[in-house]
This record gives C-alpha cells, sequence and structure tokens, in this order.
C-alpha cells in the first residue's frame, strides 16, 4: 500500500506542475519508475502508458469545459502520433532499441529548443513567426508517437516546445498535445496488449502502480489544467522552456553514467 500511495502522490505533483503546458509527466515519472519504484524494462513502457490513459481526462475533461479543446491542432497530433505509437510498440517488443540514441536525440531538439523559448519569451507577440504547417505537425507528431511507443512518453514534452517555439499559445498547444499524447497511451495499451499474445515474455504494465500512478494524475492533472488560464503566458512559456532544458539535461547524464 505504501508504494501505491508515493504512486499517487507522484502522478498527482507531476501532473499538476506539467498539465498547464501540455505535458502529461509521464517522461519525468519514467526515471521515478525506474529508479525509485524498481520497475523493470520493458514493463516500465506499458505501465507509463497506462499512467496516461488514467491521468489524461482530468486535464482534458477540465481544457474541454473551459472551450480550449476546439480547433483543428488536436485533430492533426491524434492523426500523426496514433500510427505512430503502433509502430513503436512493435519497436519496443521486438527490436528494443537502445535508448541511448534516442535520449542523445531527444536532448539535442529539447535543448535549443528550450533555449529558444527562454531567449524569445520577451518578444512582442506581434513580432510575425513563420508556424509549421499541418503536414509538417503530422510528421512531428507521427515521429513523436513511434517513441511514444517505445519509451512510454505521452510525446507532449518534445511537441509541446517546439509549436510553442513556432509562434503558437501555450493555451492552445497544451490541449491539443495532452489529447494527442491520451489517444496514442490508448492506443499503445492496446497494442502491448495484442503483442502480449505472442510476445516471448510478459510486456504487461505493473497494474497496481500504474492505476495508483494514473489516479494521481488525473486529480493532478484537473487540477493544473484549471490553473492554466490563471497564470501569465510568459510564466508558463518559461516553465516549459525550462523543462525542455531539464529534460535534455537529464538525458545527457543519463547515457554519460
Amino acid at each position: 500500500m505504501g508504494r501505491e500511495l508515493a504512486g499517487f502522490l507522484a502522478g498527482f505533483v507531476i501532473a499538476t506542475i506539467t498539465s498547464p503546458v501540455g505535458v502529461s509527466g509521464a517522461v519525468f515519472l519514467l526515471p521515478v519508475q525506474l529508479s525509485v519504484f524498481g520497475v523493470p524494462n520493458p514493463q516500465v513502457t506499458p505501465t507509463n502508458l497506462l499512467y496516461n490513459v488514467l491521468a489524461g481526462p482530468g486535464a482534458l475533461f477540465r481544457y474541454f469545459r473551459q472551450g480550449q479543446l476546439r480547433g483543428p491542432l488536436a485533430r492533426t497530433l491524434v492523426w500523426g502520433s496514433a500510427p505512430g505509437v503502433v509502430i513503436g510498440a512493435v519497436l519496443r517488443v521486438y527490436v528494443a532499441d537502445d535508448p541511448t540514441v534516442f535520449k542523445l536525440v531527444a536532448a539535442a531538439v529539447l535543448l535549443p529548443t528550450g533555449l529558444y523559448i527562454l531567449l524569445s519569451r520577451r518578444r512582442s507577440t506581434r513580432v510575425p513567426r513563420t508556424p509549421l504547417s499541418p503536414r509538417t505537425i503530422t510528421l512531428a507528431a507521427f515521429v513523436v508517437g513511434i517513441v511514444g511507443g517505445i519509451y512510454g512518453i505521452g510525446g507532449g514534452s518534445i511537441l509541446g516546445p517546439i509549436l510553442v517555439g513556432s509562434g503558437l499559445a501555450l493555451s492552445e498547444v497544451a490541449p491539443a498535445a495532452l489529447a494527442s499524447t491520451f489517444v496514442t497511451s490508448v492506443v499503445g495499451v492496446a497494442t502491448f496488449g495484442v503483442l502480449q499474445v505472442n510476445a516471448a515474455g510478459s510486456i504487461a504494465p505493473d497494474w497496481p502502480l500504474g492505476i495508483a500512478c494514473g489516479l494521481g494524475g488525473l486529480g493532478g492533472g484537473y487540477l493544473g489544467a484549471a490553473l492554466q488560464p490563471r497564470l501569465p503566458e510568459q510564466l508558463l512559456r518559461t516553465v516549459l522552456g525550462l523543462l525542455a532544458i531539464g529534460l535534455a539535461v537529464v538525458y545527457v547524464v543519463q547515457v554519460a553514467t
């Protein structure tokens, strides 16, 4: 019971901090599961996806009530990420790619993106920036979906900084990124369930821990989404930039050690 309570609290705190900027928190829960709770590979991937499935509706329901889930961005992200996560899950079970490559690539993307967000956060909103085309956004979501299937992360931690760095407002990006994360995770969990039929070992999630973390994330996500409209855009951009840079540093340190 102590392990599940700790998981609930971890999910709640992480989701409260990350949901206002469109990040489910799974990317930060991943090292906690590995180092603190001792969830082994590859079980940590479906456990993280289970967290996203349970935690996502809290923030999404609040964003829906606030009228922030309208518009084409969420659909564009979902169309790209859903097929990507199926490919990623297959690669995770049958290829088991070296996570070192992903961490270095992710760090190379997140570090400059985070720096760009921080350095440009004082710019006037009247300064025009060329937005990404829907096709480019769909392609990016597809690649991130593959990553999500392999490593069990939602993808918002990568898509969010990229979209905000291209000039989109966080009030638009956050709910769309979380919607993509939720759909991707549902598809991912279902895919792992199908692959379990022919898998050599167990790839089922750690159900008690995943459910506990997810329920904590459900409440934390709702609270974080409720706080978002009350927080200054510049503050949220700063938080997102720091999260991107911090994650990049964590990945580099993990690779180096």
